[in-house]
């Protein structure tokens, strides 16, 4: 019972910054897509797409090492020192390599918004890295914080550029890097990283040990990226920069859906980490799993039965086209949270290799057939459904 009554209280403590901020973006949805043109709506979510594409391919996916070795390792100030040490010299370096790899290719990337490609990957390393080591030390609170912090400040930004100084789709991606910094220097000081930060402690023994367990996981986040954002990519590409504006608006329904579950997921996996050498944690897991399945099913068939009321007031009249979508997407964040689920129990037992090999054969699936329903479908995104759970 200890371990239910502590997920429910760090899934409660998560959720209060993750449910306000949600709810804050969700009633400036109509002033989005009433203000922004369905193509700047789309090219600020492009942007955005290739922005979480690129993350996990600079970082190597550090900031999960670093926080699965800081769980292992609570109240040992020494070790921790040398986790955060070991971490954050690892990302400076991948930080670096990929400032020299942007310049060599500015001058052939032929985007007028590429300078935000390059910021908000930096930005978004540190705040992620960041947020981890806070869950790392278990202080919930100041995660659910900084991220209450990220998404509130990136809102207010937002409304000020592209509704006073008219800035439009710069506006929204400038407001984007502001928020991420404004969470990276709150976390900074606020769990006072520069106490954890040690370089006298840093080997490359500790940092090979870190990627090892952290490189296998960057296959799973592309293959992630492949089932949620590689239709936006398609659509962009081969319906217009516009469809996909439609595709990002009606999207958001199901990404409050995934957000709801990934609060619980953020308490659920260091449950899992903490619990899983325990004797009972099999009946523990089944228990559970049967319990959250049957909660958020519910939930997503409850969100597709609001939509007829719901989406007229939400959505402007411009991206109605997109409403036939709403159930095929929420049908695919349902298999997401399975999905998600069910990979805790391999991050538990450090096997990432298993995830990376999942991964890599679901995501050709689902590239396939993307391109094999491109004829018959309107958006692409109609045969994203994750399929993970299939193995």
């Amino acid at each position: 019972m200890k371990r239910e009554n502590l997920l429910i209280k760090n899934t409660l403590i998560i959720s209060i910054g993750k449910i306000c901020t949600q709810l804050i973006t969700f009633f400036l949805l109509p002033l989005y897509t009433g203000v922004l043109s369905t193509h700047e709506f789309g090219i600020v979510d492009l942007l955005n797409t290739l922005v979480s594409l690129l993350l996990p391919i600079i970082t190597f996916k550090i900031e999960e090492a670093i926080f699965r070795e800081m769980v292992e390792n609570r109240d040992n100030k020494q070790n921790e020192k040398k986790i955060v040490s070991n971490g954050l010299c690892a990302l400076l370096i991948q930080i670096i390599v990929f400032l020299i790899l942007f310049i060599i290719a500015y001058q052939f990337i032929q985007n007028d918004y590429k300078i935000f490609l390059a910021t908000n990957v930096i930005a978004y390393a540190f705040s992620s890295v960041f947020l981890q080591i806070s869950r790392g030390f278990g202080d919930n609170v100041k995660y659910s914080i900084g991220s209450f912090i990220s998404a509130l400040f990136t809102i207010i930004f937002n409304v000020f550029f592209i509704v006073g100084l008219k800035l439009g789709a710069q506006g929204m991606l400038l407001g984007t890097l502001l928020g991420q910094i404004t969470c990276t220097f709150f976390l900074f000081l606020g769990l006072k990283i520069h106490n954890y930060l040690d370089f006298k402690l840093v080997s490359l023994n500790k940092i090979k040990d870190l990627l090892k367990y952290s490189i296998p996981l960057v296959p799973n986040a592309i293959s992630w990226w492949i089932f949620n954002a590689s239709d936006r990519v398609i659509v962009s590409t081969f319906l217009g920069i516009a469809k996909n504006g439609i595709l990002a608006a009606c999207s958001k329904f199901s990404s409050a859906y995934v957000t709801v579950y990934y609060i619980f997921h953020t308490s659920w996996t260091e449950s899992v980490m903490m619990h899983f050498k325990d004797d009972d944690f099999e009946e523990y897991f089944n228990k559970m799993f049967n319990t959250i399945i049957a909660f958020f099913a519910s939930l997503a068939i409850g969100i597709v039965a609001c939509m007829p009321f719901v989406f007229p007031i939400m959505i402007n009249s411009n991206y109605s086209e997109g409403y036939n979508l709403i159930p095929i997407l929420m049908m695919g964040a349902l298999f997401n949270a399975v999905v998600a689920l069910m990979s805790s129990i391999y991050l538990a037992n450090k096997n990432t290799k298993t995830i990376a090999n999942i991964s890599f054969i679901s995501a050709l699936i689902n590239i396939i057939t993307h391109f094999a329903l491109l004829n018959s479908c309107r958006f692409i995104c109609c045969c994203n459904i994750n399929i993970y759970c299939l193995f």
